[in-house]
């Protein structure tokens, strides 16, 4: 999933999995494989971040895990996060 802005500010995610296109013409669209579409604050190039950052952290936790250095986030680390995956979800402070 990906954090994206709505154009009123309502901040939302998107399954980056599932996007087929993103279109800036002249407010950036994203078009999801069944065909929904939300327009975003974000530019063109910075939702294609989101989803290269996205994937990309997926990719290093299975590295660590695979070396066996992954640990899960400690409660204190987490606090005030909803960070209910294993895999963990940047803020925007950690781009």
């Amino acid at each position: 999933m990906i954090r994206v802005t709505r154009l009123n500010g309502e901040h939302f995610a998107v399954n980056a999995d599932l996007i087929e296109r993103v279109e800036g013409h002249p407010d950036t669209v994203i078009t999801l494989q069944e065909g929904n579409k939300y327009v975003v604050a974000e530019s063109v190039e910075q939702v294609i971040r989101e989803i290269r950052d996205y994937r990309a952290s997926i990719q290093a936790v299975a590295f660590q895990m695979d070396r066996g250095e992954y640990r899960l986030p400690t409660a204190h680390a987490t606090q005030g996060s909803d960070d209910s995956s294993v895999v963990p979800f940047p803020t925007r402070d950690e781009r």
